[in-house]
């Protein structure tokens, strides 16, 4: 006689959530093909609301703005001629793969991770976890290199201390995802979501200029915030429901760096304090060869006005020495294809950028971008609401958390978003930094939550090497907590950062001047 299997057990809500996101998100077009729908779809609106006699009187001076059509002859000759233009002056496509042939030669030499090992591996051990937190948030300035090597990395370490490996996986990818916008240096994110926000800044002030550093201030506390915040929810959250590790993965151990990386590291130094006493020698003297003799302020001193350009030197020049003392470089052919090497990794950013491009030109041009500003400005002072700007800075935050989940690259979030968001708020008196800054705070808390990050399975495969059973649920479950954690904390910071009126980084201020 056979017995009936027993029912299978239900799968609990939070999952059943997760899979229908999952779902969502899969189902979605490509980001590339999104824009070029976005694209159509704001020239076919152009051409209805156009006809509607759709328009609105600009509170600044009292002039009617009315929707421009592209549904036409004279509109698709000018796509269709400005085109390249709209390309190729496209904020953020120069800005970011100048910065990356640099940091991207860094990475490819062996730099990015000699410096990661030695930070990890110099660290006392009761100082591991707040360690491995911060190097994970600090190596977001090399791109995906902390998702390939600082992930595995802390898993091993954890493991040969004796501890859960997960538990340094799940330290070290809380840091690099969750608290992907925070850091100390200026990276290429930091000058990317610049570029898209001074190009919706134009919408209403066409000389508005937003720098990199627009955020450093913020983010240079929220480093401290997120490190604290990992560390805490490691230790007394996820440690305890991990327990001791019961697995027959076998420890390896972890070897120090070798004499030619030790010989590399020390060039690289040298090259970083060179070029950073070339800057100072520059910057500091009232005269100095880096500052402009009518502009006397530091934001506007040739250092950083010209910040991608140096940025692009403090990742190539120290890349170079790196590589030439270790020996991972030997000639200039290794030079070129070290960053040709990281420019086949932006080839679907470039195909972005064309689609994205023409998006925002076609949303400037109509003047939908212009129209749904003051009429979104409109409603929030009906609502109340222009005087709380907590709440609805909470509002971005929450906004940008929940895209998030379905839509993970942060540039081809705010390139939708920012056409919208920073023109309205700039009308209401915020400043494009502020709302940049929220904005980056709900895109980094989610990312560790969310199946749809493209290196969501690679931490699955880097997981099943010490639990082979482990599946999505697993991850979810384990980085939950730092999400929320790291939403409240950042969240809080945020508001305590308005209630204080600290600028958000050099000649960054929270609200513009009325």
């Amino acid at each position: 006689m056979s017995s009936t299997p027993p029912p299978a057990a239900p799968v609990p809500f939070f999952q059943r959530f997760l899979n229908g996101v999952e779902r969502t998100g899969n189902a979605l077009p490509n980001p590339a093909t999104l824009f070029a729908l976005l694209a159509a779809l704001v020239v076919v609106l152009s051409g209805v609301l156009h006809a509607a006699g759709v328009s609105v009187a600009n509170p600044a001076n009292g002039q009617t703005i009315a929707v421009v059509n592209l549904f036409s002859v004279e509109g698709l000759h000018r796509m269709l001629l400005e085109a390249v233009r709209n390309f190729l002056t496209y904020p953020p496509l120069g800005i970011s793969l100048t910065c990356l042939l640099g940091i991207g030669l860094a990475e490819y030499s062996g730099l990015m991770g000699a410096v990661l090992r030695l930070f990890v591996l110099a660290a006392p051990r009761q100082l591991i976890t707040p360690m491995v937190v911060f190097a994970a948030v600090m190596s977001n300035a090399g791109s995906e290199v902390g998702y390939v090597l600082l992930t595995p990395l802390a898993a091993a370490l954890y493991h040969a201390l004796g501890r859960h490996p997960l538990l340094g996986l799940a330290a070290a990818f809380a840091g690099v995802s969750g608290g992907y916008s925070a850091n100390l240096l200026i990276g290429s994110v930091d000058v990317l979501l610049a570029g898209l926000t001074e190009a919706a800044a134009h919408i209403v002030d066409p000389t508005y200029s937003v720098a990199a550093t627009a955020n450093y201030y913020f983010m240079a506390v929220s480093t401290v915030v997120v490190t604290v915040a990992g560390t805490w929810v490691t230790e007394k959250i996820v440690a305890p429901r991990l327990g001791d590790y019961r697995g027959d993965a076998p420890r390896e151990e972890l070897k120090p760096l070798s004499r030619e990386e030790k010989r590399g590291l020390l060039a690289a130094g040298a090259a970083v304090a060179v070029l950073g006493a070339v800057v100072l020698a520059g910057v500091l003297p009232a005269d100095g060869f880096l500052r402009d003799p009518l502009k006397p302020d530091f934001k506007d001193t040739l250092f950083m006005r010209g910040l991608v350009a140096f940025i692009f030197l403090f990742g190539f020049v120290p890349g170079v020495a790196y590589g030439v003392a270790a020996g991972t470089i030997r000639n200039d052919h290794q030079v070129v294809a070290g960053m040709t090497h990281t420019m086949k990794s932006m080839a679907s950013f470039i195909v972005l950028a064309f689609f994205a491009a023409q998006f925002i030109s076609y949303f400037i041009w109509t003047n939908l971008g212009t129209i749904t500003a003051i009429e979104g400005a409109a409603l929030i002072q009906r609502l109340g609401l222009q005087d709380l700007p907590m709440l609805l800075m909470i509002a971005v935050v929450g906004f940008a958390s929940l895209v998030n989940l379905i839509m993970s690259s942060a540039s081809a979030k705010w390139a939708l978003l920012a056409p919208v968001f920073v023109p309205m708020f700039m009308l209401l008196g915020y400043s494009p930094e502020l709302v940049q800054g929220a904005f980056r705070v709900g895109d980094s808390v989610t990312n560790i939550v969310t199946p749809l990050l493209s290196y969501f399975p690679l931490i699955l495969t880097f997981i099943h090497k010490y639990d082979p059973k482990a599946g999505i649920g697993t991850l979810i479950a384990t980085m939950l907590p730092y999400s929320v954690a790291f939403g409240i904390a950042w969240t809080i910071l945020l508001m305590l950062w308005i209630w204080l009126g600290v600028p958000m980084g050099p000649g960054a201020p929270l609200f513009l001047a009325r």
